[in-house]
């Protein structure tokens, strides 16, 4: 991260910063559908002018992530149900790929930080804590990336982990949700860890399908 004399993030830094901690926010459904971003209030989150804020705001904005609102304002973006079908199509396939892939080129790393992800799933469902669930949850699949040595890969399968994410959020609606989506975990994992990059590409297919069908009901 860039840095000026006194140690402290520039300016480009610090837009930097900003506009990856909005997307774990949004990957992480801690920002809803369609909820506005009021500058102001991130001004004073992150102890930064408006000007690194908006750099941030216009990135995310540029990818698609967040949406021109009303008075220069911007918000989450939302998607209808047809484009939403549209995304979780193509996210099968790329995280399909990711599956396979994985199971080609497991390390003893990779599969530590997958173990260690899908404890942190376990541990925030087991104590019905929604938000850390949701954050281990994306860890977890963050993890299955990485392992694929490809951070072109990587990089893709998370853009669309991010834009669903406020979507995907809306299915925990309770703590026996939290519970049952770790348990799901279980299987995808042990078909990764198989190293059978079949076997790997169709447990990741049947996961996709069943938090598609949830996410659609739940929106």
């Amino acid at each position: 991260m860039a840095q000026d004399e006194v140690g402290k993030p520039t300016r480009g830094g610090a837009a930097r910063l900003i506009e990856a901690a909005l997307m774990d926010d949004i990957a992480a459904g801690a920002l809803e559908p369609g909820e506005r971003l009021d500058e102001v209030k991130l001004t004073e989150r992150f102890g930064v002018s408006r000007t690194p804020v908006r750099e941030a705001l216009s990135r995310l904005v540029a990818q698609g992530i967040l949406a021109p609102g009303e008075k220069r304002g911007v918000r989450v973006a939302q998607y209808t149900r047809a484009e939403l079908a549209q995304i979780f199509e193509t996210m099968h396939e790329i995280e399909a790929a990711c599956a396979r892939i994985a199971a080609q080129r497991l390390t003893l790393l990779s599969r530590m930080e997958i173990e260690s992800a899908q404890s942190a799933c376990i541990e925030a469902a087991k104590a019905g804590d929604r938000l850390a669930y949701l954050r281990a949850n994306e860890a977890l699949h963050a993890a299955i990336y990485r392992a694929t040595g490809n951070p072109y890969m990587e990089e893709l399968a998370s853009e669309f982990r991010r834009r669903t994410g406020p979507f995907r959020a809306k299915k925990f609606a309770s703590k026996s949700d939290l519970i049952a989506s770790a348990k799901s975990h279980e299987a995808l994992i042990a078909s990764i860890f198989s190293e059978d990059s079949n076997e790997a590409s169709d447990g990741m297919r049947a996961h996709m399908t069943t938090s598609f069908m949830q996410t659609l009901a739940a929106n």
